[in-house]
This record gives C-alpha cells, structure tokens and sequence, in this order.
C-alpha cells in the first residue's frame, strides 16, 4: 500500500502519511521511491507553493517498525553492509527528498513523533504541534544511532545540550517542552491543528512564488555558507526577482494601498 495520500487545494500540497495501523511507521522499502517522486513533482510544479506534512490517526509517525528489526527482515535484513546501503538508499532518499522540497514546509504534527518521525517533522520549515504530540529520539534504547541525519539536524533546532537530552536519554517531551525549546513553533488544541496549518500555508501561499523559492534557498544556504557567500547569492537571486512582473505587481499594490494579485510571473 502507499505511504502517501496527496492531496492539492489550490497553490497548497498535503502529504500524508497514511499507514495509521502501524502508527505510520517507516520506513518500507519502498517509502524512500515514494517521498522522492512526491517531492520531486511539487518541486517541478510551479502551480505550488507551499506545502503540509502530516500523519493518518494517533500518531505522526512512531519511527522504526519494531517488529521488522525483530525479525531481521525488510530495511534490516542481511550484513552490516546490507543493512547501510538499505538506508542509503531507502531512509536517506526519504530525507533528501524532504530536505531538498523548494517549496515551504509545515509540518503539522498530530501525535507521537519518535525517532525518525521526530527527525522527518525537523526537516519542515515550520512546525505546528497538537497538544497531543510527543516529541523525541529514543534510538539508544534499541542499541541503534540516529541512522537518517538526526545528529546533524536536531542541534541546529534546540541546541547541542537539549539535543543531548533528548539523545542521550531516549525520553519524549511533551509538545509544551518542544515550544519551549523551540523545537516546534507553536502548539494549538489537537480539533484545530490542520486549521491552523492552512491558515499558515494559505499565508505563505500568497506571496510571489519564484521569490518564495529562492527566500527559501536561502535560508536553507544561510546554515553553512559564510556572510560573503550569502551576500553573493542574494545579489544573484534579488537580480532576477527585480524583472518579474510579480515584483511590479507587489510594488504597485503598495503604491495603491491594496492586496498583490501574485502570479508567479
């Protein structure tokens, strides 16, 4: 069965991962094919703008399939050698995909978020939490590492010291406790967390969407490159969003006191 239900409302695509029997467990063998052509096609549609990550039933995503590992079989079959290039190909294609998505991402983080549910939400731009949702990384408690990024990933959101907490200890924190270290950007009652997520999409949906892109990669740059690097790209990029038209479009709308009509063009 696919993982993924997509669903598309104007300039905003949801995904959904759609396996609530298993708590929308990952990764099968397959995910890693199916997160990247998902990815790959919002990138290539310019209609999109914005997007919507979130999980079928009680939970986001509870990580790891437990009884998979048991048993020795699918992602963790085989060598040691085996097993690496399974995640290569498979756990890593899911985070490249999600990390390389062009387009803004809202992570709307309905329950439990463990392991690497906890990692995939940390690839959104923003993420907006149900007061039901838990938060962490117990890989240590399974003898396991954190084998799709999460080491690199979850420090640059809470710090070095939080990020040890939660790895070192294997605990979840609550949604509150992930506001507060800021792992999430806000916490709403759990009736009204997809409200809230389009609300946010449906604002960020309505700026000019080539310089939505670009804002983007910058940003995303703007955690590696240095200054001058930044500078660079950004005369580069502010180069080209001064010849579109929905640049004249936003400029005129200020002049008149109205709301732009962007196009993307």
């Amino acid at each position: 069965m696919p993982l993924l239900r997509q669903e598309r409302r104007g300039r905003i695509a949801v995904l959904t991962l759609s396996r609530p029997e298993r708590l929308n467990a990952l990764p099968d063998l397959t995910d890693g094919e199916e997160f990247r052509a998902a990815c790959e096609a919002i990138n290539a549609d310019p209609g999109v703008s914005c997007a919507i990550l979130t999980g079928e039933g009680r939970a986001f995503s509870a990580g790891g399939d437990i009884k998979a590992m048991a048993e020795n079989r699918d992602l963790f079959e085989g060598s040691g050698a085996a097993i690496r290039e399974r995640y290569r190909r498979v756990v890593h294609r899911i985070v490249r995909a999600v990390y390389e998505l062009e387009v803004p991402l809202i992570a709307a983080v309905n329950g439990p978020a463990v392991g690497l549910g906890c990692d995939l939400a940390g690839l959104a731009d923003i993420r907006i939490a149900s007061d039901e949702a838990r938060f962490g990384v117990p890989f240590l408690r399974l003898g396991l590492i954190p084998g799709d990024g999460g080491a690199w990933l979850l420090p640059r959101h809470i710090g070095h010291a939080r990020a040890a907490e939660l790895l070192f200890t294997g605990e979840l924190i609550n949604a509150e406790t992930a506001e507060r270290w800021g792992l999430v950007n806000r916490v709403v009652p759990h009736e009204r967390l997809m409200d809230e997520a389009w609300i946010m999409a449906e604002r960020i949906a309505a700026q000019p969407p080539r310089a939505l892109r670009m804002a983007k990669s910058l940003l995303r740059q703007g955690r590696e490159a240095s200054f001058e690097q930044i500078l660079e790209a950004s005369a580069a990029m502010q180069g080209l969003a001064h010849l579109t038209a929905d640049h004249a479009e936003g400029v005129a709308a200020v002049l008149e006191k109205r709301e732009p009509d962007f196009r993307g063009d």
